[in-house]
This record gives C-alpha cells, structure tokens and sequence, in this order.
C-alpha cells in the first residue's frame, strides 16, 4: 500500500467468517477499494482493526475504516500523540491525502490479549521505532506481525521523534526473538521472515 510500500495485513478465517485488519496505510481510493473488495466479496464480519503504530503510512485509513464497519481502532497508550498528528505527518512527507487527527478508541498494551475466532492474539509492546509500537503475536498460527520494529535482515529507523535504536534492539532481542524459531515475522514492510533466520542474517541483531 501508498508510496512507502507498506504491509496491509487481513487474517481471515474462510469466506463468510470473521476478520483482522492489521495496519490499514490505504491511500488511495483503489488502495481502499482492494481492501473492501476483499472484505465484502467475501462476507467477513471485521472484528478488529489493529494498529502496530500511528506513522501516516501504516495508519491513515484507519478512521475510515473504522467507520465504514463500525469497528474500534487499537493501538498503543504512547501512539496517541503520534496519532493526533496525522495531518501534519502527511504534510512533512508531502503527502495530498485527506487526513485528519486520529483517535485510539481501545488502548492496548503488553500483556493484553485479543480474542479472535477461537485465535488468542497476545499484544507485545516492542517500542524504538515508535514510543508505543506493538506486535501482535498469534501463537496458534505461528506468525507476528511486527509493524516497523524487525524487517528481513533489517530493522526499523529511529530517527523519527520518538526513536530510539538502543530502545529497538532490547524491544527486538526480548520480544520477537524469543517467540518460537519457526514464527512468521509479517513485517510492516517488505517480504515476510521467521525468527529462526533473524537471528541467524540480521546483521542488526
């Protein structure tokens, strides 16, 4: 999705099932489009729209989304500053989008778990790229959806307000590379990873 090529994640269960919007950076009306194309050609009920930080390109859609399925926006306590400057973020990057400051509606933090179809989603808080970055790990499925913290072979920047590299590799080590070797990292952006190769070719960590 948008110029920066970010992740838009939906976990589903089957047609006419129940489904998870993670990080909607649609920018676009054809962006927005595929999205609820997918969503209602298929009959899903959303359950969730979760938020693994507040930067414009992972949650810009997030309001209208929301709104178009009656459905709560997630994120993190310490996003909610971020998430008010959506407009001004938008501005910085020279984006011609409609934005509008964003509110969190269910603040998440670690230790929370999130029900999904017989799926328990448990919320780790993995800040450094963002002060209130989360993943969200779905142990039944063995996969996390990391945000910006971890890339393949790679992590997120710090140097956006609120970063810190120091704060990113602890957030990393403690909670991604200690999930099983063989969980799917679904990053915020680029091709997907496991925890086991991480450890192995990230010259980061």
């Amino acid at each position: 999705m948008n110029p920066f090529g970010m992740n838009c994640y939906v976990m589903w269960t089957g047609p006419g099932g129940q489904c998870i919007i993670v990080d909607p950076g649609m920018m676009s009306q054809s962006e927005k489009d595929m999205i609820t194309s997918f969503v209602d050609g298929n009959n899903l009920t959303v359950k969730h729209i979760l938020l693994t930080h507040c930067h414009v390109d992972h949650a810009c859609a997030a309001r209208w989304l929301s709104m178009r399925y009656g459905v709560p926006v997630q994120a993190g306590a310490k996003e909610d500053m971020i998430a008010t400057l959506m407009p001004a973020q938008a501005d910085r990057f020279g984006l011609k989008i409609d934005s509008e400051p964003l509110s969190i509606d269910i603040v998440l933090a670690q230790g929370d778990e999130i029900d999904f179809a017989g799926e328990t989603i448990q919320v780790l808080e993995t800040p450094g790229h963002s002060p209130g970055s989360l993943s969200f790990y779905c142990p039944s499925s063995s996969v996390v959806f990391t945000g910006d913290a971890v890339f393949q072979s790679s992590i997120g920047r710090t140097d956006l307000p609120g970063g810190s590299y120091n704060v990113l590799i602890n957030s990393i080590k403690e909670q991604i590379l200690t999930l099983p070797a063989e969980t799917v990292i679904a990053p915020g952006h680029g091709d997907t990873t496991t925890v086991a190769d991480e450890k192995v070719y990230n010259p980061y960590l």
